[in-house]
């Protein structure tokens, strides 16, 4: 027995010294293969040791390859930081002063005719009479003669060394009075640049979840800002995300209204705020003269073709003279409530925005008389609003657009009108009209959520030409709205960057467009929801696109 165990351990040694030697064997005759082979093993090794520390970090990274709409929102934005450098100042002296700053009419004379056009030279002075040597001063020209309710803006060309050139177009007869408004200095437009792209907390959203009788109230919000379970709302293809902390024991589905809330949140400093006092804000710099003379000349009104799409909308795009709106790019046609009938017969029209496209539908029943509000059962002024003329087959109808939208009221998201999306489920033909407006509800928030909405819009636009080339689109630029509102959420600074921007985005599509903008400020309303005699206008100008 014992003899056989030594036999079995002596076999075994065996063995092992002629593998160990194969080995050897090995070796010598593949030396440089098998180091190469060891050291691959390490490098792998090592690598995969790293992933497991910063794989999360290295999914992100890939997660947020920019895509083509982040290149071009980057871009965008860099262009308008351009136009904006940061300002710094030491005191409110060292800004623009209204009353030090000079405006000179160019060649000034006695009498004026109608179809000159009147230059006036601005130079900016800081309130030690010290002159500017940088530009971008929020600026507003405007000219009127109020006996005859005539309006118009005036064109402000920006040097960028603290002159300006203010032109205004005479267009009509009598005493004209001349004004230019400083809104807001230039390092007061740098700080409201600033704070709106400083972040998101001057907004605040919560959303109500029901599951059967069950219902709770969340946060919500346009960013990702908690580490809890979200519920994400996509938007277009999930480039604008629509976030809510999820309710415990509720699907995120279950989400049915949302309301939003002001925050006591500002990223302007106490100096920077002072710039922003009532005192502070529309301070004219017009003195001497502030008016002058106009006359008719025995001059003719050129030839003028009628509005139709592709006409480039010049500046200023009009003005109103017996509160008349009158266009400087086509020749308006007066339309009876006859004509207005026969041309909305068969009509399907989409309203898409915010409460200034929502006050056509009230005042479109008083334009085309044989229109009726059809009851579709909703609550509230933020339901969805449906026009009808049977008869004729006539639709109009009115949605809000989706997040954002700033209200203490609860509105609906089941019927949510996200625009892009909306246009998307359109067939669109020769009778199909869209009109569209956003902007109001965006000012209290970065400027990149304005951007990324309107390219999701300008793409629905393009793919609907595709399938539709005749279907007609239409453009609301915004309203200018109330002077002293709250500067840094909702001042007309923010509308502004956000009309050239949509100006910039739309400009190569076959639209129209009704620049609500200069319209505003020529008749002088200062009010986010105008007087009705302007919303006509609005819908003269609708119907001349469209009949």
């Amino acid at each position: 027995m014992s003899s056989n165990i030594v036999c079995q351990k002596m076999l075994l040694a065996f063995m092992l010294f002629s593998v160990t030697m194969w080995i050897f064997f090995l070796i010598s005759q593949n030396s440089s293969k098998l180091w190469a082979a060891l050291n691959t093993s390490i490098s792998f090794y090592h690598w995969n040791a790293s992933m497991k520390s910063s794989c999360p970090e290295i999914l992100m990274e890939q997660s947020k390859s920019p895509t083509k709409t982040d290149l071009r929102v980057r871009e965008i934005l860099k262009k308008i930081n351009r136009q904006i450098p940061p300002r710094p100042f030491l005191n409110h002296s060292s800004t623009t002063s209204a009353r030090e700053s000079t405006a000179t009419i160019l060649n000034l004379q006695d009498k004026y005719c109608i179809g000159d056009q009147l230059d006036i030279l601005l130079v900016a002075k800081d309130y030690f009479g010290r002159r500017k040597e940088y530009g971008g001063d929020f600026l507003r020209a405007r000219m009127s003669s109020p006996a005859l309710k005539a309006g118009a803006s005036g064109k402000v060309t920006d040097f960028n060394n603290g002159t300006y050139l203010i032109s205004f177009t005479l267009s009509w007869e009598g005493q004209v009075s001349l004004s230019v408004l400083l809104i807001h200095p230039s390092e007061g437009v740098s700080a409201l640049w600033r704070a709106r792209n400083q972040g998101y907390g001057k907004i605040i959203f919560k959303g109500t979840f029901v599951n059967g009788t069950a219902q709770v109230s969340a946060q919500c919000g346009l960013t990702q800002n908690s580490s809890k379970e979200l519920c994400k709302y996509l938007y277009s293809g999930g480039e604008e995300v629509f976030y809510c902390m999820k309710p415990q024991d509720m699907p995120c589905a279950s989400l049915t209204h949302v309301c939003t809330r002001q925050q006591d949140v500002s990223y302007l400093t106490a100096k920077e705020k002072d710039l922003f006092q009532k005192s502070n804000i529309g301070v004219e710099m017009m003195k001497d003269p502030k008016y002058i003379d106009v006359s008719q000349c025995n001059k003719t009104e050129s030839k003028r073709k009628r509005c139709e799409t592709g006409t480039e909308i010049p500046t200023p795009s009009g003005y109103t003279l017996q509160g008349r709106w009158v266009t400087a790019q086509c020749k308006q046609r007066l339309l009876n409530s006859s004509q207005i009938n026969d041309c909305l017969k068969g009509k399907l029209i989409y309203l898409l925005g915010d409460s200034t496209l929502r006050q056509w539908i009230y005042n479109l029943p008083k334009v085309a008389k044989t229109l009726k509000p059809f009851d579709l059962h909703g609550t509230g002024v933020l339901k969805k609003h449906l026009l009808l003329d049977a008869e004729r087959h006539t639709l109009v109808e009115w949605k809000k657009h989706s997040h954002p939208f700033v209200t203490v009221q609860l509105y609906s998201v089941i019927d949510d009108g996200y625009i892009p999306r909306e246009i998307d489920r359109l067939l669109g033909d020769k009778d199909t009209t869209i009109v569209f407006t956003f902007g109001q509800h965006f000012r209290p928030f970065p400027m990149e959520l304005f951007i990324r909405r309107a390219i999701s819009i300008q793409k629905a636009i393009e793919r609907l030409f595709l399938r539709s080339p005749d279907t007609k689109v239409i453009i609301k630029t915004e309203n200018i709205r109330e002077m002293h509102t709250d500067t840094e959420r909702f001042g007309d600074f923010h509308g502004y960057i956000q009309y050239l921007t949509m100006k910039e985005i739309f400009k190569d599509l076959h639209v129209d467009t009704i620049d609500a903008w200069d319209m505003t400020i020529a008749y002088g309303t200062n009010n986010v929801h105008p007087p009705d005699e302007v919303i006509r206008k609005q819908i003269d100008m609708f119907l001349n696109y469209i009949c």
